[in-house]
C-alpha cells in the first residue's frame, strides 16, 4: 500500500504485530498480574497453613509437655524402691518392694519410654520447621502419621495406667479376709512414687489426645 511515496504495512500485518508486541513487553518487564498471579502466590501456604503461626506453636508445646510429662512418668516408676517391716499376725517380717516386682509397673515403665522417643522425636522435627519459618506439619500423609502415633500411644498410655492403679489399690487397701495389710503403710515412699507416676502417666494421655485433636482439626482443613 503506497502513500505519499511511502510504502506503508498492510492493515492486517499491524493489528496483529501491536498484541505480539504487548505480550513481549509484558514478559520482558519480569511481572505477571492478573488472576493467575494471585492463584499461584500465597493458595500453597494457605493450604499447608489452615490454623495459622499461633496453632503450630501449639503443636510444638503440647509436643514438649509430653515429653516432660512422659519422662517425669518414667522417673517416679524406675525410682519407687523402698525396704521396711510388716507385722503378719504378731510376726514382725521384712518386706522390700521395687517397682520391677511388678508386669504392669514394667509394662508403663516401657510405654512411657516409647512416648518420651516419640515426643522427642516429633519435638525436634517441628522446632526445626518452626525455626526455618516452614509448615510444621507439612503434607496430609505427614500428618496422618503422628496422628496414628498419638492415637496408639494414648491408648498405650492409658492402659498402662490403667493398669498399675489396679496394683496400686491392692497395695493400699490389702486383700481382704487374709491377714495381708495395707504394704503402703510401712511403704509409703514407694507408693508415693507410684502415685505420681500414674498422675504423669494420665497427664501425658490427655496430652496425646488433645495433639490427636489438634491433627484432625488440621486435617478437616487442609487441601494439599
Amino acid at each position: 500500500m503506497m502513500m505519499n511515496g511511502q510504502k506503508l504495512a498492510p492493515a492486517a500485518e499491524v493489528a496483529v504485530q501491536l498484541p505480539e508486541s504487548k505480550v513481549a513487553a509484558d514478559n520482558t518487564g519480569g511481572t505477571m498480574s492478573g488472576p493467575l498471579a494471585g492463584a499461584s502466590g500465597g493458595g500453597t501456604t494457605a493450604a499447608m497453613r489452615p490454623f495459622g503461626r499461633k496453632a503450630e506453636v501449639m503443636h510444638v508445646l503440647l509436643g514438649l509437655l509430653c515429653m516432660i510429662t512422659s519422662v517425669a512418668a518414667l522417673s517416679f516408676m524406675v525410682t519407687a524402691q523402698q525396704s521396711s517391716t510388716i507385722s503378719i499376725y504378731g510376726f514382725m517380717l521384712p518386706v522390700q518392694s521395687k517397682w520391677s516386682f511388678s508386669h504392669s509397673f514394667e509394662y508403663l515403665v516401657g510405654v512411657s519410654a516409647a512416648v518420651a522417643a516419640h515426643s522427642l522425636l516429633q519435638l525436634l522435627i517441628s522446632m526445626s520447621r518452626l525455626l526455618r519459618k516452614s509448615p510444621v506439619i507439612p503434607s496430609r500423609s505427614h500428618a496422618w502419621l503422628i496422628f496414628a502415633g498419638d492415637q496408639v500411644f494414648a491408648y498405650a498410655m492409658i492402659s498402662a495406667g490403667a493398669a498399675a492403679s489396679g496394683v496400686t489399690n491392692l497395695n493400699r487397701t490389702g486383700i481382704q479376709h487374709t491377714a495381708l495389710p495395707n504394704f503402703c503403710k510401712p511403704l509409703q515412699s514407694f507408693c508415693d512414687h507410684v502415685a505420681v507416676s500414674i498422675f504423669f502417666t494420665f497427664t501425658s494421655c490427655f496430652l496425646l489426645a488433645a495433639s490427636a485433636v489438634q491433627e484432625v482439626m488440621w486435617l478437616s482443613r487442609s487441601k494439599c
